[in-house]
């Protein structure tokens, strides 16, 4: 059976389009239900958090509804990250997690995720059986078997004392001063207050969301806000969380920005794990460099929840994007912004050197993409000039560089990405292979 609904990270959309309206959000939470039910859970119990969307009220309202009438109890956590809910759900022995957001997008989309009793993002399988239980959703269980709704009103605390326990003991953030961006989103009143319980001069940034504002030329996607934010108040580092705070994007002093390739390369080379997960977008000069370093190195396809898997299935525990969603599994069962910067701080404070000295054994390739419409009917796989260009580039930089071909999962557009130590010759052999198509 093929996905309708969901996408890589759960179902999302415009909101007001199917299927981010509050018929769906109502079919989706009992048919959600109705699969717990069906697995053997008696009487169900969901965790509902979200991010700062106006929309997510409605759909809040819409999912509580669905999970009632399916017989399932709701409790009901207010804004709170992804990982948030994710480790609470584990906390407190619940059946389901789920998480209202569309993280990085702008605040007129929103979506729904789900996450199991584990804390973990749910297989393809599940979601699946979901999909097949929403025409049935109908109607409701006897009034006896109806479930009942509470709010958690110490969700935001226990996420706080969460995070901070992944930071050791012996050690202390006092004497740093960071700008911490929070995108106006889910994290706006938590990653503040871990920052400055550990001992941190705390500027923060992106904390005022009034429903509309979320990622709004701040947080994780729009760094330039950060940068200006950690020169103007002479920060050691800033700290940038997306709006639903999974996560993460590092700037330091000079306003030098790190991505989450050289992130999960300096996590790596202090932890020196038998393996690590990137995914296809990984820089190839991270791989040359963990292989160096005899580290195995395994790209998944793209999006945190591959990553996931790949690492389940290798018992691994340190995998990422450069995105800046970084799984650290020994310390959390899901990609978590603020845990992953806590990991990265913990590196300074113990070492006593900074990120940049600590990546100058490693400089990333320059990668060019190129967005390539593709014309009605054009097949790209059976393109003749296009596989002639595609193999010319890859036999000339054959051990110097790397070819990537994606098609868009939403639009007629091919991606095409070359990576080369020089930057001219990358963007020139890109454009030979976009040109083949056009």
């Amino acid at each position: 059976m093929s996905r309708q609904y969901f996408g890589t990270d759960g179902v999302r959309g415009r909101v007001g389009k199917s299927p981010i309206v509050p018929e769906f959000g109502l079919r989706l939470g009992h048919a959600a239900g109705m699969v717990l039910r069906r697995q053997g859970v008696e009487r169900p119990t969901v965790l509902v958090g979200k991010d700062t969307r106006v929309s997510g009220y409605m759909l809040e309202a819409a999912l509580e509804c669905g999970f009632a009438a399916a017989g399932c109890d709701v409790v009901l956590v207010g804004p709170l990250p992804t990982p948030g809910v994710a480790y609470l759900t584990r906390a407190l022995r619940l059946d389901l997690g789920v998480v209202i957001s569309a993280s990085h997008n702008p605040y007129a989309d929103n979506g729904i995720k789900f996450f199991s009793a584990g804390g973990s993002k749910l297989p393809d399988s599940w979601e699946l059986e979901v999909e097949a239980a929403i025409p049935s959703a109908e109607g409701c269980v006897p009034s006896e078997e109806l479930g009942k709704a509470r709010r958690l009103d110490d969700a935001a605390g226990r996420y706080i004392e969460f995070c901070k326990s992944t930071f050791p003991n012996h050690l202390t953030l006092k004497g740093l001063r960071l700008v911490v961006d929070c995108a106006h989103g889910a994290a706006y009143h938590i990653a503040p207050s871990v920052f400055h319980e550990l001992g941190a001069d705390v500027v923060a940034i992106g904390v005022q969301p009034d429903g509309f504002n979320i990622n709004k030329e701040v947080g994780a996607t729009a760094p330039d806000a950060l940068i200006r934010a950690v020169r103007a108040n002479h920060a050691d580092y800033g700290i940038a969380l997306d709006g639903d705070a999974d996560r993460l994007q590092l700037v330091d002093s000079t306003g030098r920005l790190f991505n989450g390739d050289e992130l999960l390369y300096l996590l790596a080379m202090d932890r020196r794990p038998t393996g690590v997960v990137g995914t296809l977008m990984t820089n190839l000069a991270v791989e040359q460099a963990l292989r160096a370093q005899g580290m195995e190195f395994v790209r998944a396809a793209v999006g945190d929840r591959y990553v996931l898997e790949e690492l389940l299935a290798r018992g691994w525990q340190l995998g990422g994007e450069g995105s800046g969603h970084l799984l650290l599994l020994d310390r959390h069962t899901t990609g978590d912004g603020i845990i992953a910067a806590l990991q990265m701080l913990e590196l300074v404070v113990r070492t006593g050197r900074s990120l940049a000295e600590q990546l100058q054994s490693v400089q990333l390739f320059p990668q060019t993409l190129v967005n390539v419409k593709l014309p009605p009917g054009l097949d790209w796989k059976t393109h003749d000039g296009f596989g002639k260009a595609r193999a010319e580039v890859e036999q000339r930089i054959d051990g110097s560089g790397r070819v990537l071909i994606r098609p868009s999962g939403t639009e007629p557009v091919l991606r095409i990405m070359v990576e080369h130590a020089d930057r001219r010759i990358g963007e020139n052999l890109a454009r030979h292979i976009a040109n083949a198509l056009q």
